[in-house]
């Protein structure tokens, strides 16, 4: 598995406008009706993709790819400080996420299609652990261990 999709997004580029679509740089969110496309663990399926766009008669491609940046991992590690119910291991699993900075973990392409958007999705192994690791870190914040004690005498609880 790839550990950095740079090479892969730079050729959807290419690709892309080699057959004349135009890109619109923004993310489809999952509350948006689409349907996702199912690569079989074929990087190179993005083509198919995008042919299938071009055939469709779709005007353009979405695209948004993310970078993991200094910030977000600094941001991810301090979080998991501060929850007391973080393990060790994810912590270390966060720190390690440094080496790769700089790098494309996350490539979605997508095309409208008759009130559906369409989309492909592309994610190294580290970038599926980083948003994992953010999932946890978001419920772990969320998660009271005293709980709000208005209302009640010592006794009562």
């Amino acid at each position: 598995m790839l550990n950095d999709l740079t090479s892969i997004h730079d050729d959807m580029n290419a690709f892309t406008q080699g057959l004349g679509l135009r890109r619109f740089h923004g993310y489809i969110p999952d509350e948006m009706p689409s349907v996702l496309w199912d690569a079989d663990d074929v990087t190179e399926s993005w083509k198919d993709f995008v042919e299938l766009a071009r055939a469709s008669g779709a005007p353009f491609l979405t695209m948004n790819t993310v970078q993991l940046e200094a910030d977000d991992v600094e941001f991810l590690i301090s979080e998991l400080r501060r929850s007391s119910l973080s393990r060790d291991e994810d912590l270390e699993t966060a720190r390690q996420l440094r080496s790769y900075l700089g790098r494309i973990g996350f490539i979605q392409l997508g095309f409208p299609y008759q009130g559906v958007m369409f989309l492909y999705e592309l994610s190294t192994e580290w970038y599926e652990g980083y948003t994992a690791l953010q999932e946890m870190a978001e419920d772990l914040g969320g998660i009271m261990i005293d709980g709000p004690t208005e209302g009640f005498d010592e006794d009562e609880r």
